[in-house]
């Protein structure tokens, strides 16, 4: 079974919880420091889980304000 890199099972998990409603558009993500906490990784690889997140514009980011769920009409694709 091959291994899934931490940032891509990650960014995979908070895509699954928007296609499953429990984060609506315009909900706020936790800090980088929170979400390494939760997951048990290191504050760098929260930043590649925003970053591959951002790319596919499943979040958006306001400086200084935090991370945020974008609208699933913009990326989410009928299955």
């Amino acid at each position: 079974m091959p291994i899934t890199a931490d940032y891509i099972r990650i960014a995979d998990e908070i895509t699954a919880d928007i296609r499953a409603n429990k984060l609506k558009p315009d909900d706020k993500l936790p800090s980088i420091t929170q979400l390494a906490a939760k997951y048990k990784v290191s504050p760098s690889t929260v930043k590649q889980v925003y970053v591959r997140l951002e790319a596919l514009r499943v979040i958006w980011r306001h400086q200084g304000k935090g991370v945020f769920v974008n609208d699933p009409k913009l990326w989410m694709r009928e299955p």
